[in-house]
């Protein structure tokens, strides 16, 4: 074990000089003066607004065609495994590959962090995950473990075929994940996205709720990979800036988009998935149409502390009514929708495999239309 912690520390240091070196100053869509929804974001506008939440990403940058990585979400600092978060799904569309779901849909709760990828790489996702549960301390006679792992297709740009992701990569990840501002655009597993045509990636964003409607936090990361024809704060941004006609559009919409909503209102594993749903409501605003071709999923967690699930004889949660949702509901809507976009504002051009390039969204054309 003292053998792999050296590894994985080296591949730690590796990982930061690489990032330094592809590193880029992240622009939001708020940086442009457009602002979409009407609720207060949080301080960082970012999923970590909710306490205890952590973002780790390994992105890889290498040669002509790798063009990949890890984004990694750790929903509390508690042990995950024996402190479980309850959680809903939601399938928008299901042409992907999400492990994990089948025991939140029958038992609502995730034992373990969410981690994103490419498509081919889950595999290494769960082995990533896998290890660093039963490394765990208090996991030392754990046998069986539960690892969410989602993905969206970077074969646009990645040679996605060579699977470079491995589960140390998973590893790092996890090991750096923090609280704080959290790196958007061309990072993790939004490195080699497309999203309506343009350069997509990792976005995110967060909506506080009054405290006359609870003070509660909703935190929205997404990985964008789909297509559609672009819509911004009402606007048809992607008819309006020509690219886009409705026959090309329809042939060229597939892809993927995985959203994870977290909260820190104590909700029931129900309204979590009813919570999930509005995630895909999120996802239409911004034109999206969950395509034939698309993996569109949602998964949301609460991570009030009260309610985690514990290895006890009775659990008894305390749980809002239904009446108290609704603010919730819109919160996620507004924070997935601005989450998509600054995946689109903070993502640069970028030439992949094959010499395929992807332009950045035009984000100085997109702002004159607003002016």
């Amino acid at each position: 074990m003292k053998q792999k912690l050296l590894l994985l520390a080296t591949g730690l240091l590796l990982t930061a000089f690489s990032s330094q070196l592809y590193a880029q100053t992240s622009v939001r869509m708020r940086d442009y003066g457009i602002r979409t929804g009407v609720m207060q974001p949080g301080p960082l506008n970012a999923i970590t607004d909710v306490a205890g939440v952590k973002v780790g990403q390994v992105t890889l940058i290498e040669g002509d065609g790798i063009r990949t990585g890890v984004t990694a979400i750790i929903p509390h600092e508690g042990n995950i495994f024996r402190e479980k978060v309850p959680a809903g799904f939601w399938a928008g569309n299901g042409f992907g590959k999400i492990a994990g779901t089948t025991q939140i849909v029958e038992l609502g709760n995730i034992e373990t962090p969410v981690i994103l990828t490419n498509t081919l790489s889950v595999a290494a996702g769960m082995e990533g995950l896998i290890s660093y549960t039963l490394a765990q301390p208090g996991n030392e006679k754990v046998q069986s473990v539960n690892a969410v792992v989602g993905e969206t297709n970077d074969g646009g740009l990645n040679d996605i075929r060579g699977r470079h992701i491995t589960p140390d990569h998973v590893l790092q990840a996890l090991a750096q994940a923090a609280t704080g501002p959290v790196e958007e655009g061309n990072v993790g597993a939004g490195t080699g996205t497309i999203c309506f045509g343009f350069k997509g990636g990792i976005g995110t964003s967060s909506r506080v709720l009054p405290q006359s409607l609870g003070g509660y936090t909703v935190g929205v990361l997404a990985q964008t990979n789909f297509g559609g024809v672009l819509q911004i704060a009402g606007v048809n941004v992607g008819e309006r800036l020509g690219q886009y006609s409705y026959k090309n559009q329809l042939e060229k919409a597939d892809g993927s988009c995985m959203i994870v909503i977290i909260t820190d209102a104590p909700l029931s594993e129900r309204n979590l998935e009813r919570l999930a749903k509005r995630g895909m409501m999120g996802l239409a605003r911004t034109g999206g149409i969950a395509s034939n071709g698309s993996g569109d999923y949602v998964l949301a967690l609460s991570v009030a502390p009260e309610n985690l699930v514990r290895n006890t004889p009775l659990y008894t949660p305390s749980y809002l009514h239904n009446d108290d949702c609704s603010s919730l509901f819109m919160a996620a809507i507004e924070a997935t929708e601005e989450a998509i976009l600054n995946s689109l504002f903070a993502a640069e051009t970028m030439t992949g495999i094959g010499g395929r390039t992807v332009e950045a969204l035009p984000a100085e054309k997109v702002a004159a239309f607003f002016k």
